[in-house]
């Protein structure tokens, strides 16, 4: 991280300054995002809620323990990680959301409002936070986080989840009864932030190019992105393939919010058409493109019915282009690590839907679409920078299993890397391109 950029603790610190708290409940489903703000000023922290962690490492959280909520699904990633996790949080609370399992893009608040804003409100109500300055509907942006104000009473601050699509919304309502509810967004916080900073990682950015290459754009040729996030990879498309209408849908109306504000950010709100759409069943005519691309999406739908999407909207002569993560292929981090901890390492978070792909399997359901010409190929992913967003959701999987003497093995071998200037880690993805026949198969 570019040692003039201020740090997310140094943004929250700014934002609580701003809003003149002294102390504020906070929420997020994301621990990273507040681990380094509570560790380092838990006196400003009141009430904590972690709705449906996937990734937790309980250690930054030690110091406001008795202050902790966690919210889990029910025989999921999230009921295994915050069960781990309970007993180094000595007063912490926990409930389970009996019959629900929470993947990451689940939109866990909208299906279980009830339960966890009662829950909340149960929990945080024990605890004394203050009001903000400024009064409900009160907006703008701190540090590049935006903030907005609803409702009155003590501070509670909601930071975004990862991949839900309506985050807070079903329960703030309810919340504002109760509280100042203080929802935060931008580039910095979120699933907005992680996805931004995997999009700067130079190997990233050179798969995604490669398999570019491979559909090969030409001049005026159309490009669908299916499931576009927050945007980086179409931001990144239109600079270097301008000749090229670009088109990005996502069931997710947050994050393409949020993909059009960066777009605007960067002058290319006219460069990318940014329209809502899911991926099971594209809004689109048949044969409506020439090229198509799908990152890190198949894993969370049905995805062979994804594929015949794909297949249907594209023009015969037409290339998909697709990337999932590998949950069948071990990651790598650049540690001596003990076999008592390199299995644990090096297993990838097995996070799929049950329609979804995540592994090699990708490639014959490609063919059995009917894409011909397939270009497979399986890519490894760096990240080196230890202070990003995506690298704390990575490696607090990892911190999410390990007991106290593990962690504190893990850091000192992670501190001794980042001393050298090796503190890496890779993890696999599967990638493919495949054409659709201009005559199709009889």
């Amino acid at each position: 991280m570019d040692a003039t950029e201020p740090t997310l603790p140094q943004r929250l610190a700014a934002l609580w300054d701003h809003l003149g708290l002294g102390a504020a409940h906070v929420a997020a489903q994301m621990p990273g995002d507040l681990a380094g703000f509570v560790s380092a000023t838990p006196g400003r922290v009141a009430g904590v809620v972690l709705c449906v962690p996937s990734r937790l490492d309980p250690a930054p959280f030690a110091g406001v323990a008795g202050r902790v909520l966690m919210i889990a699904g029910e025989g999921d990633l999230t009921d295994a990680v915050t069960a781990r996790a309970l007993p180094r949080l000595p007063g912490a609370e926990r409930h389970v959301l009996q019959g629900y399992q929470a993947p990451g893009w689940a939109d866990v608040v909208a299906d279980r409002t009830e339960a966890i804003a009662g829950w909340m409100l149960g929990h945080l109500r024990r605890f004394a936070a203050d009001a903000p300055h400024g009064s409900a509907g009160s907006q703008g942006v701190v540090a590049g986080i935006t903030y907005r104000i609803q409702g009155a009473g003590p501070a509670l601050v909601l930071l975004p989840f990862f991949l839900a699509p309506s985050q807070w919304d079903k329960a703030i309502p309810t919340l504002t009864r109760h509280f100042s509810v203080v929802t935060l967004g931008g580039r910095h916080v979120g699933g907005i932030a992680a996805l931004e900073d995997r999009a700067r990682a130079p190997s990233y950015r050179a798969t995604v190019r490669s398999l570019m290459q491979h559909i090969a754009p030409r001049p005026g040729e159309t490009i669908l992105d299916i499931g576009s996030g927050s945007g980086a990879l179409d931001r990144m498309l239109a600079h270097l393939w301008p000749a090229n209408p670009i088109t990005a849908i996502d069931v997710n109306p947050f994050l393409q919010r949020e993909a059009m504000a960066l777009a605007a950010e960067e002058g290319l709100g006219d460069a990318i058409a940014f329209r809502p759409g899911s991926a099971e069943a594209l809004p689109f005519p048949d044969a409506s493109f020439d090229c198509a691309l799908s990152v890190t999406v198949l894993e969370e739908c049905d995805a062979d019915l994804a594929l015949r999407e794909a297949w249907r909207v594209l023009r015969p002569g037409g290339r998909l282009g697709v990337i999932v993560r590998a949950i069948d292929l071990p990651q790598w981090w650049n540690l001596d690590l003990p076999p008592s901890l390199r299995a644990r390492a090096e297993t990838p978070p097995q996070s799929v839907g049950t329609r979804g792909v995540a592994d090699a399997s990708l490639y014959r359901r490609l063919r059995a679409v009917g894409f011909a010409d397939l270009v497979c190929s399986p890519s490894l992913v760096t990240l080196d920078r230890p202070d990003g967003p995506i690298w704390r959701y990575r490696e607090d999987h990892v911190l999410s299993l390990l007991t106290p003497e593990e962690t504190a093995a893990w850091r000192a071998l992670t501190d001794a890397a980042r001393r050298d200037g090796l503190l890496l880690t890779a993890h696999p993805m599967h990638c493919a391109m495949g054409v659709k026949p201009r005559a199709s198969p009889a």
